[in-house]
Formats: structure tokens, sequence, C-alpha cells
């Protein structure tokens, strides 16, 4: 059996992404990118919605943006993706915590789906953004572990947590930024553990956190 083109290959695993995936998961296309509500080109830098529906993020222009940052714009269907980032450097995700909870790598990062009722796990792996299942005891462990998993917004927050070496940290942040960096390493992601350049991919993406987010329980500046 003759094996698929490389390229040919990549281009149509890249057509699956949801279209909001897919700049963090594939070459970056020559069309600009466009709203996916009223199909205005948008920046590099631009926001996010979550399609509550779908379970996918997609494209928005400002005005858009703005517009589903609206109580119950669209039916609820669609939400915002805000950009507030906090860091808990009191959380309690300690080794004993991580190995109850059954996390297979360093990086995990949580959301609370309002679709399914509960909180979603989702770890960076070769595939993607791979899911955790939480059992209710362990939900309720990350609960306890950090106050950030009470201020979440649903849908469009995640406590993205990461452990080094023993030293664990813990973040809240966009939900886009947490797919960014599963994207991120799905397509830099060698060997066995990820590899070189994949681990420089999360050392960036987590010192540009600690360098924007606000200390839970601080005042705004």
């Amino acid at each position: 059996m003759t094996a698929p083109h490389p390229v040919r290959a990549a281009a149509e695993a890249a057509a699956r992404q949801p279209r909001g995936l897919r700049r963090f998961t594939a070459p970056r296309p020559p069309a600009p990118e466009t709203c996916e509500l009223c199909g205005a080109p948008v920046p590099e830098d631009h926001r996010h919605l979550v399609d509550t529906d779908r379970r996918s993020l997609a494209c928005a222009c400002a005005d858009c943006a703005l517009l589903m940052d609206r109580p119950g714009a669209a039916g609820g269907r669609f939400r915002a993706v805000p950009d507030r980032r906090l860091t808990d450097p009191g959380h309690g995700f300690d080794d004993g915590l991580w190995d109850r909870l059954g996390i297979p790598v360093g990086v995990v990062f949580f959301f609370r789906n309002t679709a399914l009722d509960r909180l979603v796990a989702l770890y960076p792996s070769p595939a993607g953004a791979t899911e955790h299942q939480l059992e209710p005891e362990g939900e309720r462990a990350v609960l306890d572990a950090t106050r950030l998993a009470g201020e979440l917004a649903p849908d469009t927050e995640a406590v993205l947590v990461r452990r080094t070496d023993g030293h664990t940290e813990c973040h809240l942040v966009p939900v886009d930024l947490a797919y960014e960096l599963t994207g991120r390493m799905r397509t830099l992601w060698r060997g066995f553990d990820g590899g070189a350049e994949a681990r420089a991919a999360v050392d960036g993406l987590f010192a540009e956190v600690r360098r924007t987010a606000r200390t839970l329980g601080a005042p705004r500046p």
C-alpha cells in the first residue's frame, strides 16, 4: 500500500481541527483569518469565542467579541474569552495530590464545562489536548487545592498547572491560551517526552504568564 504524501496528510489533519485552533496546530494559511460570526478579517492577535454547542473556539473580530461579552448574547451559545490572568502562590497542588489525580504528564489545565456540568481536565500530548477523566473526589480535590478554581468563568477560563522537579505553579488563564500551549506542543513534540523544543515552548509560555499574571488577592494595578 502506498504511504500517504506527508504534506497532503498534514493538510488534511489541519483541516479537521476547529478553525479557532488551527493557528496553534498548523502552518499559517496564506489568506487572513476571518471572524466566524460576521466574516470580517481579523488581526493575528484577535480574540476568541467559545462555541458552547460545538465545544470549540471561534475567531472573532473586536465588534463581535464585544457583543458576545454581554450576558445572554446569541442565546448564550457564544462566550467571549476574557484576558484575565491570576496566579496562586499558595495553591495545594503538591506531589501527593498530583499522584492521586493520576495525571501522566507535567502540565494540565482544568475548566468548567457548562454543557457537561463538571470540571474537565486536559493535558498536552502528541495528539493535542487529551482529556483526563476526573472522578468526583478528584474534582473536589482540585477545587480544594486552589481558590482559582472557584474564580473560573465557565467555559472561557482555565486553571493551568505545571509540575517540574518538585516545584508546581498554578495560574488562571484564558482558555484559548491553554489550548495554544497544547497546540504548540503537538506540533513540536518529539520522542517520548516531547523533546527540547517542546519544553522550551512551554518554558516561554509559562514565563509570559508569570510576567503578566496578577497574584490572587492582590489589588488591581
